[in-house]
């Protein structure tokens, strides 16, 4: 039996953890890993040795609360990095549909691989992958190339498709839901739940598009220019571009996490029997809006952020050189 050394986090300063658990993972060697043993979930720190380190680990939940939360890391060998979930979709959208067929989520969990997802789900992954190379092997349709697009111009496209959706649809849906939960509650309370958790939903990615559209994205507009014109990166009120995005990454998976449990209270949008017109249009939106959600996200976690944060770095590393 594997026996790993565990980091008791706890026991560490603040300030300090985060530099004592990226010095013990830079000290392994490839397939080497440790254990953290920490009293809350430490999901910001997956973002961040994502953001610094690239995908080069696994993340694995031994313990997952109330009380104590234990992660295995390992080190991943570089040779033998498998392609990430999100990885696969960006370099060919169509292998999303396959993801979707069964419930694999392509966006917030886009950084997984296929083997992780089906570890955890308890799927077929050898039926997945013969899927994936189904869909490789035909002959790829006419479609947006969003991996190929300047990021000023995919940072507009996101705004003017996917935020102008959420907030025209949002009031509307909400709308739905309450009045669905009203006059239902009686024989499906579920239908409350269902109203309270999308409620929430709304008023949380309002503020998220806000933070995109004023911090996030000017900031990725004007690194594009720059970059252009050769002038030095532009100013902004945080260290670089990471912390932000790693925010923004989280609250999709929030997100993300919200509409699964509504996929969950519906039985994947299944209607019950004699639906009135309104509860059949709630499900229809809801599935819609998770659809939508789905594509939003993978553009900004698997190609807006990453590229953003590479050319921050190449940006910087220029200016080292003047």
């Amino acid at each position: 039996m594997e026996i790993l050394d565990i980091l008791d986090v706890t026991q560490i300063e603040p300030r300090f953890k985060h530099p004592r658990i990226f010095e013990k993972f830079d000290s392994l060697n490839p397939n080497e890993g440790f254990i953290i043993d920490n009293d809350h979930d430490p999901k910001p720190l997956y973002y961040q040795l994502i953001g610094e380190r690239g995908n080069v680990f696994t993340w694995d939940y031994l313990e997952n609360g109330p009380e104590r939360w234990k992660v295995k890391i390992r080190k991943i060998d570089g040779q033998d990095k498998v392609e990430t979930i999100g990885e696969m979709v960006t370099k060919d959208y169509r292998k999303a549909q396959v993801f979707k067929k069964f419930g694999i989520d392509f966006c917030c969990g886009g950084k997984k691989t296929v083997e992780e997802v089906c570890l955890t789900k308890g799927l077929d992954s050898a039926k997945i992958i013969s899927e994936l190379e189904a869909v490789q092997n035909q002959e790829p349709a006419a479609g947006h190339k969003f991996d190929e697009w300047p990021l000023d111009f995919l940072a507009d496209y996101i705004i003017n498709t996917h935020h102008d959706y959420v907030k025209n649809n949002v009031p509307f849906i909400t709308e739905l839901a309450n009045k669905v939960a009203k006059v239902h509650r009686q024989g499906h309370p579920e239908t409350i739940e269902i109203a309270n958790i999308f409620n929430e939903v709304g008023k949380d990615l309002s503020l998220h598009l806000m933070k995109e559209e004023n911090i996030v994205f000017p900031y990725v507009k004007a690194l594009v220019q720059n970059t252009k014109t050769g002038e030095a990166s532009p100013i902004a009120a945080f260290d670089s571009i990471e912390t932000p995005t790693q925010m923004m990454e989280m609250e999709h998976e929030q997100a993300g996490e919200a509409m699964a449990a509504i996929r969950e209270l519906t039985a994947d949008y299944t209607l019950p029997e004699g639906a009135c017109t309104s509860y059949t249009l709630l499900y229809k939106k809801l599935q819609e809006f998770e659809n939508d959600l789905f594509n939003h996200v993978h553009l900004e976690n698997n190609i807006l952020f990453p590229k953003a944060i590479a050319l921050e770095k190449e940006s910087l590393g220029s200016e080292v050189k003047k």
